[in-house]
């Protein structure tokens, strides 16, 4: 019997994904295999039941469709005039759709357990997962399975577009290699997010994060920048998929809004902090391969439901409190209003003065500064000029910026708490004469 080139995997998203046989051998890997035991989104399957999808799925999915850009940004008829020279020939061509495949495929091999939740306190300074990614696409192990790819792969290309521009400054980039990493990682229209968006929003069973997908991919386009006579390209649409690019920003605002920064999955996420510190050793993740492949979230929520019955234990408290869903209780969200004070951080300040009154082991501060929620991307008109999208859609140019700043208590000191902060905050926070917002 002639040996099958071509292997599919089934997907609740994309239906059948495509693989061939020496790319079958990078999901073969450990580095790959083991996000199997990485979830995707931490531990939102407390709140959402059905989130308990991988980062393996996703990664599968995110080559799948970095492949489908691909090829209609480079297809006949597609390419912009004015960026015609940055395209390879025929063979160059083949040769970068498999790089950026692969490059798509091994974009989170470096993830930590539990993904982006402890990332930022759990590892020492200077790293991230982008810098763990890296290092495993570089690995013996690895650049054996390029080397006997067909064509081999350059190592140093598959992280070039694995991670970006911003996460790889020792490496040079030519034009034609950031617009490839902006495929996969781009803040606008890169596989990563539209992935994430479809698939988080099917597993944890809401709306938001849906949008047209395929008329958005079918409109990309590489394109030079709205200013007249630049010539910097970047990835933009055809004015045709504006609508498609508009919906692609509401859902991933409002995703945001009621998933990502839901008060209670974001409180998991700091009694997975507090267990994790206290669990580890050193309090940290370790950062040679061998530790990275070693720790996965199987062993995490184990040490858990260990730790969670052993009241000697130093993690006991945050490990019970996943466990047995004990966990802490919001207190204080804040509003617009609260900035009309002189003080530009209400809850680090209401925080810090509640600690001062109750102990800061019984209170939380959750915070992530204004993040805007829009890019910029130019967009081809209809009559063949070129213009920024901020210029052409009132949707755009309004969606809110977001941010978070919560305060969580205890459930021992809940009452007392509230009424500590509806007694103190206006004073705190400058705000004489205001209502209180808590």
């Amino acid at each position: 019997m002639e040996m099958k080139h071509s292997h599919e995997f089934r997907d609740p998203i994309h239906t059948f994904i495509h693989v061939r046989s020496d790319e079958r051998k990078v999901i073969n890997s450990e580095p790959f295999q083991r996000l199997r035991n990485i979830h995707q989104l931490a531990l939102t399957y407390l709140v959402y039941p059905g989130a308990t999808h991988r980062r393996f799925e996703h990664s599968l999915g995110v080559m799948h469709l970095a492949s489908q850009i691909y090829d209609i940004i480079t297809g006949p008829g597609n390419v912009h005039s004015r960026i015609n020279y940055l395209l390879p020939d025929g063979d160059s061509l083949r040769y970068w759709r498999s790089v950026i495949r692969m490059a798509a495929l091994c974009h989170d091999i470096g993830h930590l357990p539990f993904s982006h939740a402890a990332e930022h306190k759990l590892l020492p300074k200077g790293w991230d997962h982008e810098r763990i990614t890296k290092d495993l696409i570089l690995s013996d192990e690895m650049k054996e399975i390029w080397n006997n790819m067909t064509a081999p792969l350059r190592p140093e290309d598959v992280v070039k577009l694995s991670v970006g521009v911003k996460k790889c400054p020792e490496l040079q980039f030519t034009i034609w290699e950031t617009i490839l990493s902006e495929v996969i990682v781009g803040d606008s229209f890169g596989a990563d997010r539209m992935d994430y968006l479809l698939r988080d929003s099917y597993h944890a069973g809401v709306q938001y994060g849906r949008f047209d997908h395929n008329r958005l991919i079918n409109s990309i386009r590489i394109l030079p920048r709205s200013e007249k006579g630049s010539l910097e390209p970047s990835l933009g649409i055809e004015q045709g998929g504006l609508e498609a690019a508009e919906s692609l920003i509401l859902a991933r605002y409002f995703i945001y809004r009621q998933v990502y920064f839901h008060h209670i999955r974001r409180v998991y996420d700091i009694h997975l902090i507090d267990f994790l510190q206290n669990w580890l050793p050193a309090g940290q993740f370790g950062t040679n391969k061998h530790d990275h492949l070693s720790m996965t979230d199987a062993e995490v929520i184990s040490g858990i439901r260990q730790c969670a019955i052993d009241p000697q234990h130093q993690a006991h408290d945050a490990a019970s409190r996943i466990q047995n869903r004990n966990h802490f209780r919001r207190v204080f969200t804040g509003v617009p209003g609260d900035k009309a004070g002189a003080v530009l951080e209400p809850g680090k300040a209401l925080f810090e003065q509640a600690c001062k009154v109750f102990g800061d082991e019984r209170l939380r501060h959750d915070y992530v500064p204004p993040k805007a929620s829009t890019p910029d991307f130019p967009v081809l008109l209809y009559d063949g000029a070129v213009a920024s999208c901020h210029g052409l859609s009132q949707v755009m140019e309004n969606i809110p910026t977001m941010e978070v700043d919560s305060i969580y208590c205890c459930q021992s000191v809940q009452a007392d708490v509230k009424q500590w902060l509806e007694q103190n905050k206006n004073q705190i926070l400058n705000l004489a004469g205001q209502e209180n917002l808590i």
